[in-house]
C-alpha cells in the first residue's frame, strides 16, 4: 500500500495508515459484518462507510480510552470537568 502522507510527517502518516488499516479489515473485508454482499455501487460503499464510522465513534471499545466507547468517554470527561449540575444538587436530601 502506498504511503498516505508526505515525506517527513511520520506521526500523522502512521495515524492515518492505522485508521485505514482498521477500516479495510473491519469495514470492507469480505468477512466484515458491515457488508451484506458485494460492493457493486457507490451507494453500497457509502452505506458501509457510514455504518462503520458510526460504529467506530459510538460503540467500539477503544483501548486508549480505558476500553470505553468514545461517547462514554466524552460523557465522563465533561461530567468531571463541570461537576454535578444544579439540578443534581437541588434533588439531594439532607442527611
Amino acid at each position: 500500500m502506498p504511503s498516505i502522507g508526505s515525506v517527513g510527517d511520520a506521526y500523522d502518516n502512521a495515524a492515518a495508515e492505522t485508521v485505514m488499516g482498521l477500516f479495510k479489515n473491519e469495514a470492507v473485508a469480505k468477512s466484515s459484518p458491515f457488508r451484506t454482499g458485494a460492493l457493486k455501487t457507490e451507494t453500497d460503499v457509502v452505506e458501509v462507510v457510514f455504518e462503520w464510522v458510526h460504529w467506530y465513534n459510538t460503540q467500539r471499545l477503544h483501548s486508549a480510552l480505558g476500553y470505553q466507547t468514545p461517547e462514554e468517554y466524552e460523557q465522563t470527561y465533561y461530567a468531571r470537568k463541570t461537576g454535578p449540575s444544579a439540578d443534581d444538587a437541588a434533588n439531594k436530601t439532607a442527611a
